[in-house]
């Protein structure tokens, strides 16, 4: 008993001991929260300024009076505009971001960095420099904190030229007490820059040819840096092939490391002064007489090199991608659209395109040029070089004017994303939908992995994405009125006893001239095509098919349906009274297909083939679809503008029993048409 009143002592008396130790370690704790979690500097926001990163000398901010920016049909609130101005020519303001202190050490063209350039060399090595260490350049821990780590410029300088690897690199900094590179030059052996013009300036020369292992040999060229000039710092260099132009806010430094030849294509280093962000799209919007005008260009098929003529009559033609090229701006300029759809294949792929970024840095450059907005899908060959379509829609969305996204990762395919044409009015209304989605590339169908390749197909989480964006699009009143703001004050005018509803009597909907609550009509498009586009179309009144131009070869669909026409389009209904929003589907992939067809009452449109570097037929030109909407986005026409500048199936050139040509609206066979059984 004695022994068991001591332990009901004992314990009361370490529990005692334990008090202090355990109230140092709470107030330590306490201490340790406030300091790195509760503490806030004094202002409006928890953050004000903050240094981050190795080397980080850049403020970090943030803009509390900022507002999201609305671009290119997305969901947002319409600044009011200034007096004078339309809604979409308001200034965009900042969104509102949190400025970031980008990293050093990892080479990225398309970051915006600001630090300049310390030191430049280049490295050869038999073995790839990404996984051998000892290709890369040596440097010291002192080095390194005087003038930034070395970052390898990931481009192989002698891909397609060179016996072994031949990597560029550069220093970065952000210390204010070292001089930076302020210019470049690339010299033949035994020159050097002049250097009386350089003032107190230095220049460096790189230490090992820039045409080191090219074969067969080539006279040597030189790579020289300036240190402390008086021009902009150089922020980012970049190699590019071909005779395309550099990426948007770089040069190309003459002369080309190597010059185009019967052997090689051209390799030139490019390099950017301070930082260039690419302009953005303006919002799509109507014009103010109600028309918005799209231009496809399907299956350009472009190379690092200038790409070889095929199957054309057209003489002389030489360089495919250059043709291309000038023909699409005589059509860009021609037709002066509003929007312009890349519709797939922009890259040749299958051998030619192997560097895609010098290819993808070319093909929109006549639209670019023009400062159109543009958008874009994927097709079969995006992808068969050296970048996956993820990396490929990261440099779209870098490009000027551009509106493509990546969409959703939880969907199937990239590029699957949804863009909105607006009313030119005050109200912004959402008239007109634009759905574009990845089709894919190739696949197997079952679980063999012997099994041959066929054309992929859209997928079940494609027509649920669809099913879900459609469902968010409000009902708006149909045919759209724009009041241009004349009768504020007087909302409820009347006429005869009447509400003035519209001055536009000609407009008809679905049959009818009065108004209705529906969705917005909606286009679509996607590269390879589905089965239903190749199957029994539609009769108009008189048991005429439904069809408008050419199919002069055999399907182009996957032979596998993944039943997105019956589970996605025709399930997106345009309004609680039933009827399909998406009306007319867009396809690429088919080079001399440029049919419409109308199957189950939404039409499937080709483009046809519009490059001379893509496979054709001779006697069948090259064209484009040009897309015509009118009355605020209840009529939709379609033609095709030709290289000869020939307007084909246009509706002044067509019988009337072809007259779905006018695809949607005023003027189109849609009462009485007859839509065949399919068991």
């Amino acid at each position: 008993m004695t022994m068991n009143c001591g332990k009901c002592i004992m314990v009361p008396i370490a529990l005692r001991r334990l008090i202090v130790p355990f109230s140092v370690l709470v107030c330590f704790s306490f201490l340790l929260t406030f300091l790195f979690f509760l503490h806030r500097p004094r202002g409006l926001q928890p953050i004000q300024n903050i240094r981050l990163g190795w080397q980080s000398w850049d403020t970090v901010s943030y803009d509390a009076n900022a507002q999201a920016p609305t671009s290119g049909g997305d969901e947002g609130t319409i600044e009011p505009p200034a007096e004078g101005k339309h809604w979409w020519e308001v200034p965009e303001i900042n969104d509102g971001g949190v400025a970031q202190t980008l990293p050093l050490d990892i080479w990225d063209p398309l970051l915006p960095q600001k630090t300049g350039l310390t030191e430049l060399t280049t490295m050869s090595c038999i073995f790839n420099p990404v996984t051998m260490e000892f290709c890369n350049p040596y440097s010291s821990p002192a080095a390194d904190a005087a003038r930034g780590k070395w970052v390898r410029v990931e481009t192989d300088i002698n891909w397609k030229t060179g016996l072994w690897y031949l990597n560029l690199y550069y220093r970065r900094t952000r210390r204010l007490d070292v001089p930076l590179i302020t210019d470049l030059a690339l010299l033949p052996d035994e020159t050097s820059p002049n250097v009386s013009l350089t003032g107190d300036a230095t220049w460096h020369r790189v230490g090992t040819d820039m045409r080191n292992g090219v074969y067969p040999g080539q006279p040597a060229l030189y790579l020289w840096y300036e240190l402390g000039g008086e021009k902009e710092i150089i922020t980012e260099l970049d190699i590019i092939f071909g005779d395309g132009p550099a990426w948007y806010g770089f040069e190309k430094l003459e002369p080309p490391i190597i010059s185009r030849s019967n052997k090689f294509d051209s390799v030139w280093l490019a390099y950017r002064r301070g930082v260039k962000p690419p302009p953005k799209a303006p919002p799509l919007h109507f014009h103010d007489d109600g028309t918005f005008t799209i231009l496809q260009i399907a299956d350009l098929h472009y190379s690092v090199s200038n790409g070889k003529c095929r199957d054309t009559d057209r003489e002389p033609c030489v360089e495919g991608d250059l043709e291309t090229d000038s023909f699409l701006a005589r059509i860009l300029d021609a037709e002066r659209p509003d929007m312009v759809v890349f519709s797939g294949d922009q890259l040749n792929g299958q051998g030619t395109s192997w560097h895609s970024k010098s290819v993808i840095a070319k093909f929109a450059t006549e639209v670019i040029t023009r400062q159109l907005p543009w958008a874009a899908i994927f097709g079969n060959h995006d992808d068969e070089s050296d970048l996956d379509r993820l990396s490929e829609m990261r440099l779209y969305q870098a490009m000027p004017y551009s509106l493509a996204k990546p969409g959703p990762s939880t969907v199937d395919g990239v590029g699957n994303y949804v863009l909105k044409v607006r009313s030119g009015d005050p109200s912004a209304t959402h008239l007109l939908t634009l759905y574009f989605l990845d089709s894919g590339g190739y696949a197997r169908s079952g679980y063999n992995p012997f099994a041959k390749l066929q054309y992929d197909w859209l997928k079940p989480s494609q027509a649920e994405w669809l099913l879900q964006e459609s469902s968010q699009i409000r009902p708006i009143e149909r045919p759209f009125t724009p009041d241009g703001a004349a009768d504020l004050g007087h909302p409820w005018s009347r006429a005869n006893g009447k509400r003035r509803l519209s001055q536009r009597d000609g407009i008809v909907l679905h049959g009818r001239q009065e108004k209705t609550l529906a969705k917005p009509n909606a286009m679509m498009w996607f590269h390879i095509p589905l089965q239903e586009a190749f199957t029994d179309p539609d009769m108009d009144s008189n048991w005429n098919p439904l069809v408008v131009g050419q199919q002069l070869e055999d399907s182009g669909a996957s032979t596998h349906n993944g039943h997105f026409f019956d589970d996605g389009i025709l399930l997106a209904a345009e309004s609680d009274a039933g009827g399909h929003e998406i009306k007319v589907v867009g396809h690429g992939h088919d080079h001399i297909t440029d049919k419409c067809v109308r199957v189950k009452g939404v039409w499937f449109c080709f483009g046809g083939g519009g490059s001379f570097s893509g496979y054709g037929q001779p006697g069948f030109d090259r064209r484009l679809r040009v897309y015509k909407i009118s009355d605020y986005g209840e009529t939709i026409r379609t033609y095709k503008h030709t290289e000869h500048d020939d307007i084909v199936d246009d509706v002044d050139d067509v019988p009337h029993a072809l007259a779905p040509v006018v695809l949607v609206g005023k003027g189109a066979i849609d009462e009485g048409a007859h839509i065949p059984s399919r068991g």
